[in-house]
């Protein structure tokens, strides 16, 4: 596809906009990681602490502010939409790849097109 210059400048986009997603996406799956393990950790302090079944549920969270903080900006970043960003460069790659079957072609993940043999009509 050398002597189609739009298909080369399409895929040249393309790459360059995924590769521009990449840091950020490394980000926010730290950030992820990051809050996913704090809140594990301080579930685990919560669910083997003794006063937990003693006391009320809402007595408890507040004995363990490290959990309940945790959890609350996990559930924030869930609103905020954290899923979509650590999986961002994916979902492009998806619907490029759902566009570019109707022309025969394809991409990978980093935004290469793949161009797919004619089908022979008979």
């Amino acid at each position: 596809y050398t002597s189609f210059p739009d298909l080369k400048a399409f895929e040249r986009r393309l790459t360059e906009y995924i590769a521009c997603l990449q840091p950020a996406t490394g980000r926010w799956r730290m950030i992820l990681i990051v809050v996913s393990v704090c809140t594990a950790t301080g579930a685990w302090n919560w669910l083997i602490d003794p006063e937990t079944q003693k006391v009320s549920f809402f007595t408890s969270l507040w004995n363990h502010p490290f959990f309940t903080i945790s959890c609350i900006t996990l559930i924030g970043l869930f609103f905020a939409g954290i899923h979509k960003r650590v999986v961002a460069p994916s979902i492009i790659a998806a619907r490029c790849r759902t566009v570019l079957a109707e022309y025969n072609m394809s991409c990978d993940d980093t935004g290469k097109l793949i161009l797919k043999p004619r089908p022979h009509v008979q």
